[in-house]
């Protein structure tokens, strides 16, 4: 008996203890804990899962929702109460019930933030709605939403707390919509109305009058001129300013202004064809703290043109891409600009190694330079680009194809802080790839189109830089299996790898790559030797992929689709054109909750009526390619009805038989 008792009171301790434990941590310790699982959901969903007490905690930590479906709306806002930030662009069909289930939620009074950018079907009632309920909404994405006329942006004026607002491509507000806004929303700190094209001077004039508070104004393709801009530059705390594609600005009109913004910081002039130095000269000639610069396909690059930038001795960053530009010019600019951290001289014609050579010795701080495809340089200037800004830390030279192959070495001997590099389409071979092992900071890199590197020079990137999360091998035929194992292997933190037409890939590339938890993004087109066997070693290793790209992969047929579908319910984006898989293996999709754009190309194993029956199936599509020939025989109806649901139909004309089945079969399936 007295054993008995003491084995109980053990028990009841240990009960009790274990019961204790947890309660002694405070709910601070807990949601730090919380803090700590990443943006993994399936982490999240599995910590509310232990217990009620983490169930009820999980909910209160959550401020940010990124939900799948509209109609689960009311119900996911009444499990967490304290969202502030909604992100609603995984949902395509959002409606004003839609918006009334948000506004009218536990969480309406506290929602700060809501991102619409990719959602239509709701109308100007409902962003009514939000606005006067929603009372402390401070941020509104309604970038896209083409249908928006000025009705819908007078009532976000009702949102008196906004700070930042994108209207980017609403085509169809004019002045009277923005208008309102600027009156109801005076406390605005960003505005983007890029590709707005029915607002003009007016309503950028009121914006700029009522809107005192404005940092970031972007105002790239608008229709103005002249009228507005000593208003633009009157606003005393405006620090980025985007006139991109404004092509009613020209010289005479910045010639007018003997006052610019001497708060401005960033300034994107890019496609202003008809802004010359003159221009240039005369706007910056008093925003002398002036930190960024894009001038982007503009005028020609000359010596003018540079020395109109001596005055801004604060410049840190000029972007020149697509433009023509003179040797003068650029040694200008070598002279004049000497504490650059930032130089992009992409796509630009004219450069050649004299000029860029005195440009770049004279940037001992550059920190990120692009000279894609500037194909007139040589290894004469990349030996100048190492000797001289060795603390680089993004270098692009895609298509730079004058290099030769011997001083690539250079990049890792002297650019040991590097972690950005893109060297697509140039002459890098094994020797250069060994000596770029020494940069062990990469994260990012970029081997497409080389095809002098092999195996062998990608063992010593897998080998040395362990922090990769980006490799691109597109088309870099001389690599095969060994070298992605080493990088498999060695790169543990990878997330994106494109191995598109590296024909020697096989299956136990893809058992080895399921070891790199973080792969979220996986492109391995024409690839012929994997199978699906290879594919659901991915899905079981690999639960974070939300972008897989199969096309040409013609041994992947529906045991592979079974596999994803089990495995990855994360699966966003699927490309399966060219592949051998059939009716039973595209509507297993189906239960891949998240999926939301399909490219089902010359699917040779497809019927109508399993097509129909999928597209039906998988709820969540938003978009989907498919083969014109398709579009006349699938029923009006059905094609009603998804786009009713928000899907976006891409129909491509590539040569390609469809077998003609009734009709009537695929109208049962429908019903």
């Amino acid at each position: 008996m007295k054993k008995q008792k003491t084995a109980d009171f053990g028990q009841e301790h240990s009960r009790e203890l274990h019961h204790n434990l947890f309660e002694t941590l405070s709910e601070e310790i807990i949601f730090t804990i919380l803090d700590f699982l990443g943006d993994n959901p399936l982490d999240k969903k599995s910590f509310s899962l232990v217990c009620k007490c983490f169930y009820s905690i999980e909910a209160s930590h959550r401020r940010a929702l990124r939900p799948l479906r509209t109609e689960h709306l009311p119900k996911i806002l009444s499990r967490y109460p304290n969202t502030v930030r909604l992100d609603l662009t995984l949902c395509p069909r959002v409606t004003d019930t839609s918006l009334a289930a948000i506004s009218s939620s536990s969480c309406g009074p506290s929602l700060r933030s809501i991102d619409l950018s990719r959602s239509r079907f709701f109308t100007a009632g409902g962003l009514s709605r939000l606005a006067s309920e929603c009372v402390n909404l401070t941020e509104i994405d309604l970038s896209n939403a083409t249908g928006l006329r000025d009705p819908g942006a007078a009532a976000l004026a009702g949102a008196r707390n906004l700070e930042r607002l994108w209207l980017g491509r609403c085509k169809l507000i004019t002045d009277m919509g923005i208008g309102c806004i600027a009156v109801g929303c005076r406390r605005l700190k960003l505005l983007s109305l890029k590709w707005c094209l029915g607002v003009g001077d007016l309503g950028v004039g009121l914006v700029a009058v009522k809107c005192c508070e404005l940092r970031t104004l972007d105002l790239s393709y608008l229709p103005i001129s002249n009228k507005c801009l000593p208003s633009i530059l009157k606003l005393p705390y405006l620090e980025d300013l985007v006139l991109e594609g404004c092509f009613g600005i020209d010289d005479d009109s910045l010639s007018t202004l003997k006052h610019g913004c001497k708060s401005l910081k960033a300034l994107d002039i890019s496609s202003c064809q008809n802004i010359s130095h003159l221009g240039l000269s005369s706007i910056v000639s008093s925003i002398e703290g002036l930190q960024q610069l894009t001038l982007a396909h503009g005028s020609p690059v000359t010596a003018p043109l540079a020395a109109s930038l001596k005055k801004l001795v604060m410049l840190h960053s000029i972007k020149l891409d697509g433009c023509s530009v003179t040797c003068s010019g650029l040694k200008a600019i070598g002279s004049y600009c000497v504490s650059l951290g930032e130089l992009s001289l992409s796509k630009c014609s004219g450069v050649t190694d004299e000029a860029f050579s005195f440009l770049v010795t004279r940037q001992k701080q550059l920190k990120k330079l692009d000279i894609t495809c500037c194909r007139q340089i040589t290894d004469i200037s990349l030996a100048h680009i190492t000797s001289s800004c060795t603390g680089l830390t993004s270098l692009k030279m895609e298509s730079c194809s004058q290099v030769l192959k011997e001083a690539f070495v250079l990049i890792g001997q002297r650019c040991h802080f590097l972690e950005e590099l893109d060297l697509t389409d140039n002459e890098v071979d094994d020797e250069g790839l060994k000596s770029i092992g020494r940069c062990s900071r990469l994260t990012v890199l970029k081997l497409g189109i080389c095809l002098n590197i092999t195996n062998e020079g990608l063992s010593h990137i897998g080998r040395s830089c362990s922090k990769l999360v980006e490799l691109d091998l597109y088309r870099s035929s001389g690599i095969a299996e060994s070298g992605i194992v080493a990088i498999a292997q060695g790169c543990p933190s990878l997330e994106m790898i494109n191995t598109s037409y590296c024909y020697g890939i096989t299956d136990n590339v893809l058992v080895s790559l399921s070891k790199c938890t973080k792969l979220h993004t996986l492109e391995c087109r024409a690839c012929p030797h994997i199978t699906s066997l290879g594919l659901a070693m991915i899905t079981i290793g690999c639960k974070q992929l939300t972008k897989l790209d199969l096309k040409k992969c013609n041994k992947i047929d529906d045991a592979g689709m079974i596999s994803l579908a089990h495995f990855s319910q994360n699966l966003r984006h699927i490309n399966l054109s060219y592949t051998s898989v059939t009716d039973l293996g595209l509507l297993s999709l189906a239960s891949i909750s998240c999926l939301q754009s399909m490219t089902i190309l010359h699917l040779k194993g497809l019927t109508l009526s399993g097509l129909a029956a999928a597209l039906l199936a998988c709820g969540g599509l938003a978009k989907v390619k498919l083969h014109a020939s398709f579009k006349s025989y699938l029923p009006q109806t059905l094609l009603e009805h998804l786009q009713a649901r928000g899907c976006v139909f891409h129909w491509r004309n590539k040569p390609f038989q469809v077998k003609k089945l009734k009709v009537k079969k695929i109208t049962q399936v429908y019903r």
